[in-house]
């Protein structure tokens, strides 16, 4: 039996209660993985005014946390290709919950610094470990739409940790720690985690058929679904080279087979983190800075919060209609339309309003982008692949902040958020120029 067969079962399936328990497992570890992302972005009017400091610090802080998620994204990419999703899936976890707790008892700058950057190495690489699960997992027809359901419950994490900021930072100086103690409560999805299946696409690939034919079988069992094909009483299973060194090569995403794939979703996801980062890491800060009291900015940031989830439940009915190529190409233009007039606007309604619209139509790009990248790359570099083009995204964020605190030093409040829509359209054209389409299509097809 080929591999190619197995991954045609396993698109043929329907949902069955090991994907419900994945859907779960996953929206609840997503929920405190965007919670513990925003946490220093609500945070920070709380920090700044118990320790004194500059918007400086606060980029510096931001800085740290990318420069982790570089290294997380990295590094979970080459993790989950040579170990598993699942085991990878639970030390990542593990990882951005435990450091979002010292993120709490943080003493200065430095510090807190510090901690950011080791909560970066593992939000990172659970998101790109999380991603390449769903996309291995799940059926083609029905990737977008799941991936869109699991992001639609965790963004609520989001506007959650928006109010739960808006609650204790304003009620003393230690408030702020309190929004730390918030994001780790993650911990509490390996209990969850625990209960998933292994990709059996990732079975196959360490030549582990066995377990990978079991996996399949039991879905199709739990669907009762027809017969599975006749298999010999040992399958064979079509074996392509792998490095049991556990080492997963790099350089095989700069071959002439996958270079132009890698290279495009280098770019697309440098200037996706610059945008998306520059518009919702800033926005509290940026709204005190422009005369807005702490409470009135968080209260702000908190009600444009609410609007992420409904921009993952947008997506999710969307992102399997229309190919998600153009789909990417549209959102973007629309999002540096929405960011210019929340730039442009002056009265607590238009920021709301385009703030709200701005949310919905990164959260819509965040489940589209979540859905394709994973697509663009083979299995046995998937992970690595969506590691290495997310993470290098996120290094590009070391410098962000230092970019929005210059722009808003010296040209002021309006010229962030031109800087923030030049980079949505550099999104758009490297995918409506470059891009490959992929909606409706298996895995093994694009490849």
């Amino acid at each position: 039996m080929s591999s190619s067969s197995i991954s045609e079962r396993m698109d043929r399936l329907p949902i069955t209660r090991p994907h419900r328990i994945a859907v779960f497992a996953l929206a609840f570890a997503y929920f405190f993985e965007f919670a513990d992302l925003n946490t220093f972005a609500f945070a920070a009017p709380g920090v700044m005014k118990a320790w004194h400091i500059a918007v400086g610090a606060v980029a510096f802080i931001t800085s740290a946390s990318f420069g982790g998620m570089f290294i997380g994204a990295v590094c979970a990419g080459w993790l989950a290709d040579a170990i598993g999703r699942k085991r990878a899936l639970v030390l990542t976890i593990l990882c951005y919950a435990t450091f979002s707790l010292l993120n709490a008892v943080s003493w200065n700058v430095l510090s807190l610094a510090a901690f950011r950057f080791l909560t970066g190495v593992g939000l990172s690489g659970m998101t790109v470990t999380a991603n390449t699960y769903v996309s291995e997992f799940f059926p083609a027809k029905v990737r977008g739409k799941y991936m869109g359901r699991i992001m639609t419950v965790g963004l609520v994490g989001i506007p959650a940790t928006a109010w739960f900021a808006r609650t204790f930072v304003p009620m003393a100086s230690w408030g702020w720690r309190a929004v730390f103690v918030w994001g780790s409560l993650g911990l509490i999805a390996l209990l969850f985690v625990a209960r998933m299946k292994e990709s059996p696409r990732w079975l196959l690939r360490r030549n582990r058929e066995a377990q990978a034919l079991e996996i399949v079988e039991e879905l199709e069992a739990l669907a009762a679904s027809r017969p599975a094909p006749a298999s010999d009483a040992a399958p064979h299973v079509h074996r392509e080279p792998i490095d049991y060194g556990r080492r997963v090569p790099l350089g095989r995403l700069f071959e002439p087979a996958e270079r132009k794939r890698t290279v495009i979703l280098l770019l697309v996801w440098i200037f996706q983190t610059l945008g998306f980062y520059g518009f919702v890491a800033w926005v509290p800060t940026l709204l005190v800075k422009h005369g807005f009291s702490v409470v009135h900015s968080l209260t702000y940031a908190s009600l444009i919060a609410v609007c992420n989830p409904l921009g993952a439940i947008l997506a999710s009915y969307l992102v399997e209609r229309f190919e998600r190529r153009w789909f990417i190409t549209v959102d973007g233009i629309l999002i540096a339309i929405f960011g210019l007039g929340f730039g442009l606007s002056f009265q607590p309604q238009a920021i709301l309003v385009f703030g709200a619209l701005v949310m919905l139509s990164i959260q819509a790009m965040a489940v589209a982008l979540y859905t394709y990248t994973p697509e663009m790359f083979p299995t046995d570099v998937r992970s690595t692949g969506m590691g290495l083009t997310y993470g290098v995204g996120r290094l590009a964020n070391v410098v962000g902040p230092f970019v929005v605190s210059a722009l808003f030093a010296t040209y002021g409040y309006g010229s962030v958020f031109v800087y923030i829509a030049v980079c949505w359209l550099a999104v758009s054209a490297v995918v409506s120029v470059f891009g490959t389409s992929t909606t409706g299509r298996s895995l093994e097809a694009l490849h």
